[in-house]
Protein backbone atom coordinates (compact mmCIF):
# COMPACT_ATOMS: atom_id res chain seq x y z
CA UNK A 1 0.00 0.00 0.00
CA UNK A 2 2.54 1.97 0.64
CA UNK A 3 4.86 1.53 -2.23
CA UNK A 4 1.32 2.35 -4.29
CA UNK A 5 0.93 5.50 -2.67
CA UNK A 6 4.65 6.39 -3.61
CA UNK A 7 4.46 5.62 -6.72
CA UNK A 8 1.24 7.86 -7.21
CA UNK A 9 3.06 10.59 -5.55
CA UNK A 10 6.39 10.16 -8.18
CA UNK A 11 4.24 10.39 -11.29
CA UNK A 12 1.84 13.71 -9.50
CA UNK A 13 4.63 15.12 -8.86
CA UNK A 14 6.47 14.65 -11.91
CA UNK A 15 3.42 15.92 -13.69
CA UNK A 16 3.31 18.89 -11.31
CA UNK A 17 6.99 19.72 -12.29
CA UNK A 18 7.14 19.42 -15.95
CA UNK A 19 3.82 21.55 -16.27
CA UNK A 20 5.66 24.31 -14.08
CA UNK A 21 8.61 23.77 -16.69
CA UNK A 22 5.89 24.36 -19.55
CA UNK A 23 4.39 27.55 -17.77
CA UNK A 24 7.73 29.21 -17.24
CA UNK A 25 9.12 28.81 -20.89
CA UNK A 26 5.29 30.23 -21.80
CA UNK A 27 5.95 33.15 -19.30
CA UNK A 28 9.36 33.72 -20.21
CA UNK A 29 8.71 33.88 -23.80
CA UNK A 30 5.38 36.06 -23.90
CA UNK A 31 7.34 38.30 -21.34
CA UNK A 32 10.13 38.49 -24.16
CA UNK A 33 7.44 38.87 -26.84
CA UNK A 34 6.26 41.83 -24.75
CA UNK A 35 8.90 43.62 -24.68
CA UNK A 36 9.61 43.21 -28.60
CA UNK A 37 5.92 44.49 -29.39
CA UNK A 38 6.10 47.69 -26.84
CA UNK A 39 9.94 48.79 -27.23
CA UNK A 40 10.97 47.64 -31.29
CA UNK A 41 7.51 47.66 -33.19
CA UNK A 42 6.07 50.59 -31.13
CA UNK A 43 2.68 48.52 -30.88
CA UNK A 44 1.93 47.20 -27.49
CA UNK A 45 0.60 43.29 -27.39
CA UNK A 46 -2.74 43.61 -25.13
CA UNK A 47 -2.94 40.05 -24.30
CA UNK A 48 1.12 38.75 -23.81
CA UNK A 49 1.18 40.33 -20.96
CA UNK A 50 -2.30 38.95 -18.92
CA UNK A 51 -1.25 35.42 -19.90
CA UNK A 52 2.49 35.95 -18.92
CA UNK A 53 1.95 36.79 -15.43
CA UNK A 54 -1.08 33.73 -15.45
CA UNK A 55 1.69 31.47 -16.76
CA UNK A 56 4.13 32.45 -13.87
CA UNK A 57 1.72 31.91 -11.33
CA UNK A 58 0.76 28.38 -12.17
CA UNK A 59 4.68 27.93 -12.47
CA UNK A 60 4.90 28.95 -8.79
CA UNK A 61 2.36 26.60 -6.83
CA UNK A 62 3.16 23.71 -9.71
CA UNK A 63 6.47 23.92 -8.44
CA UNK A 64 5.59 23.92 -5.12
CA UNK A 65 5.08 20.23 -5.30
CA UNK A 66 8.85 19.57 -6.15
CA UNK A 67 10.04 21.40 -3.22
CA UNK A 68 7.94 19.81 -0.68
CA UNK A 69 8.72 16.37 -1.78
CA UNK A 70 12.60 16.75 -1.83
CA UNK A 71 12.67 18.91 1.49
CA UNK A 72 14.14 22.09 -0.56
CA UNK A 73 12.06 24.46 1.17
CA UNK A 74 14.16 27.11 3.85
CA UNK A 75 14.34 25.47 7.23
CA UNK A 76 16.56 26.14 10.55
CA UNK A 77 19.29 22.64 10.43
CA UNK A 78 20.23 23.60 14.04
CA UNK A 79 17.29 22.23 15.25
CA UNK A 80 17.68 18.75 13.57
CA UNK A 81 21.32 18.88 15.23
CA UNK A 82 20.32 19.92 18.79
CA UNK A 83 17.75 16.84 18.71
CA UNK A 84 18.34 13.53 19.32
CA UNK A 85 17.90 11.59 16.41
CA UNK A 86 14.65 8.97 17.43
CA UNK A 87 12.80 12.38 17.87
CA UNK A 88 13.31 13.84 14.21
CA UNK A 89 10.19 12.01 13.18
CA UNK A 90 8.02 13.90 15.69
CA UNK A 91 9.60 17.13 14.19
CA UNK A 92 9.10 16.29 11.04
CA UNK A 93 5.51 15.58 11.21
CA UNK A 94 5.43 18.56 13.38
CA UNK A 95 6.47 20.51 9.85
CA UNK A 96 4.26 18.31 8.24
CA UNK A 97 1.01 19.19 10.17
CA UNK A 98 2.26 22.64 9.77
CA UNK A 99 1.97 22.79 6.24
CA UNK A 100 -1.06 20.68 5.55
CA UNK A 101 -2.72 23.08 7.31
CA UNK A 102 -1.66 25.80 5.12
CA UNK A 103 -2.14 24.08 1.90
CA UNK A 104 -6.12 22.85 3.04
CA UNK A 105 -6.68 26.94 3.70
CA UNK A 106 -5.17 27.32 0.44
CA UNK A 107 -7.53 24.67 -1.17
CA UNK A 108 -10.58 25.98 0.31
CA UNK A 109 -10.10 29.44 -0.25
CA UNK A 110 -8.43 29.35 -3.48
CA UNK A 111 -11.76 26.96 -4.44
CA UNK A 112 -14.03 29.43 -3.32
CA UNK A 113 -12.13 32.41 -4.71
CA UNK A 114 -11.70 30.76 -8.16
CA UNK A 115 -15.58 29.90 -8.03
CA UNK A 116 -16.41 34.02 -7.43
CA UNK A 117 -14.65 35.11 -10.07
CA UNK A 118 -15.48 32.72 -12.70
CA UNK A 119 -17.95 35.64 -14.18
CA UNK A 120 -14.64 37.71 -14.80
CA UNK A 121 -12.80 37.97 -17.92
CA UNK A 122 -8.93 38.24 -17.97
CA UNK A 123 -8.10 41.52 -19.99
CA UNK A 124 -7.87 41.35 -23.65
CA UNK A 125 -9.10 37.81 -23.79
CA UNK A 126 -12.40 35.83 -23.60
CA UNK A 127 -11.00 33.35 -20.93
CA UNK A 128 -12.26 34.05 -17.32
CA UNK A 129 -10.25 34.78 -14.69
CA UNK A 130 -10.96 31.54 -12.85
CA UNK A 131 -8.03 29.59 -14.89
CA UNK A 132 -5.56 31.52 -13.00
CA UNK A 133 -7.23 31.49 -9.62
CA UNK A 134 -7.44 27.51 -10.01
CA UNK A 135 -3.57 27.66 -9.26
CA UNK A 136 -3.54 28.12 -6.02
CA UNK A 137 -6.14 24.85 -5.23
CA UNK A 138 -4.75 22.65 -7.21
CA UNK A 139 -0.99 23.72 -7.26
CA UNK A 140 -1.80 22.79 -2.96
CA UNK A 141 -3.08 20.01 -4.15
CA UNK A 142 -0.39 18.66 -5.60
CA UNK A 143 1.82 19.33 -2.54
CA UNK A 144 -0.20 18.11 -0.45
CA UNK A 145 0.44 14.78 -1.85
CA UNK A 146 3.83 15.50 -1.71
CA UNK A 147 4.07 16.12 1.86
CA UNK A 148 2.41 12.94 2.56
CA UNK A 149 4.68 11.11 0.73
CA UNK A 150 7.87 12.35 1.93
CA UNK A 151 6.33 11.78 5.75
CA UNK A 152 5.33 8.61 4.67
CA UNK A 153 8.54 7.74 3.14
CA UNK A 154 10.72 8.86 6.66
CA UNK A 155 8.51 7.28 9.11
CA UNK A 156 8.85 4.44 7.10
CA UNK A 157 12.89 4.20 7.05
CA UNK A 158 12.88 4.76 3.02
CA UNK A 159 14.10 7.65 3.09
CA UNK A 160 16.79 10.02 5.98
CA UNK A 161 14.87 12.34 8.03
CA UNK A 162 16.05 16.29 7.71
CA UNK A 163 16.20 18.82 4.68
CA UNK A 164 18.00 17.50 1.98
CA UNK A 165 20.58 20.35 1.66
CA UNK A 166 21.90 19.67 5.10
CA UNK A 167 25.41 20.15 5.99
CA UNK A 168 28.06 17.32 6.22
CA UNK A 169 29.37 16.28 8.75
CA UNK A 170 32.76 19.07 10.30
CA UNK A 171 35.63 19.06 7.43
CA UNK A 172 38.94 17.17 8.79
CA UNK A 173 41.52 19.41 10.81
CA UNK A 174 44.00 21.04 9.05
CA UNK A 175 46.38 19.52 11.47
CA UNK A 176 45.75 15.92 10.15
CA UNK A 177 46.00 17.31 6.37
CA UNK A 178 49.43 18.51 7.34
CA UNK A 179 50.32 15.76 9.16
CA UNK A 180 49.35 13.35 6.05
CA UNK A 181 51.16 15.74 3.85
CA UNK A 182 54.49 15.02 5.76
CA UNK A 183 54.41 11.12 6.33
CA UNK A 184 53.80 11.57 2.16
CA UNK A 185 56.83 13.44 1.51
CA UNK A 186 59.11 11.36 3.68
CA UNK A 187 61.74 12.19 6.55
CA UNK A 188 63.48 15.66 6.31
CA UNK A 189 66.66 15.20 4.79
CA UNK A 190 69.75 15.89 6.89
CA UNK A 191 73.44 16.73 6.13
CA UNK A 192 76.64 14.93 6.68
CA UNK A 193 79.17 17.55 7.52
CA UNK A 194 82.06 15.02 8.31
CA UNK A 195 81.37 13.81 4.50
CA UNK A 196 81.54 17.25 3.32
CA UNK A 197 84.72 18.36 5.33
CA UNK A 198 86.06 14.51 3.85
CA UNK A 199 85.63 15.37 0.04
CA UNK A 200 87.23 19.04 0.44
CA UNK A 201 90.18 17.39 1.61
CA UNK A 202 90.76 15.02 -1.25
CA UNK A 203 90.40 17.48 -3.39
CA UNK A 204 92.93 19.85 -2.23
Amino acid sequence: MVNLFLRFEHQTTRLAMLAAIVMLIVSVTLGFYQVITRFVLDSPSTWSEVISRSAMIWCVFLGAAAGFRGGFMMSVEVIYKLMPARRLIWLEVLIALCCIIVLLVLIYFGSAMMLRVRSQMLSGLEVSISWAYAAMPVGAGFALIAILARLLAQATGREAIGPAHAEDADEEPVSDMDTSTNDDAGPPSTTRPSSITHEKGTRR
